[in-house]
């Protein structure tokens, strides 16, 4: 899981695909942060890709960097904990100036039954399950 964060972290922006009543919709994101031993990402609750995760939290992720590339397969679970959003948001302060975890917007979610699959012309895939 650790090596999976770090990726998306130096990717820098990474893609989440999500399912909006069967039509895929995929949108940049830059948050990828581990608390309490669960990767998780950031959001708001006013997007619609929140509203999609709720009715369906079957995700993909997506990132490029170096020539390798990495596909993780998940469930996105909400975690509503004050101490989970506060979390994130210390490790992206920037996010600070949109996002408050006292706000009732921030949302974070972790990946659950993740299997990531790293990739690169000419060597064989690694499969990380977490």
């Amino acid at each position: 899981m650790e090596k999976v964060c770090k990726f998306l972290k130096e990717a820098g922006v990474y893609y989440l695909a999500t399912d909006d009543n069967g039509q895929p919709r995929v949108r940049p994101f830059g948050t990828a942060h581990i608390f309490e031993g669960k990767l998780y990402i950031q959001t708001g609750k006013k997007k619609d890709v929140s509203k999609q995760l709720h009715k369906n939290p079957k995700a993909e992720i997506c990132a490029f960097k170096d020539g390798t590339w990495v596909r993780l397969t998940c469930e996105l679970i909400e975690d509503d904990r004050v101490e989970a959003r506060k979390s994130m948001l210390d490790a992206y302060p920037d996010l600070r100036h949109m996002y408050d975890e006292n706000d009732g917007n921030t949302e974070v979610f972790y990946c659950k039954d993740a299997t990531a699959v790293i990739s690169s012309f000419g060597k064989a895939p690694e499969t990380i399950k977490f």
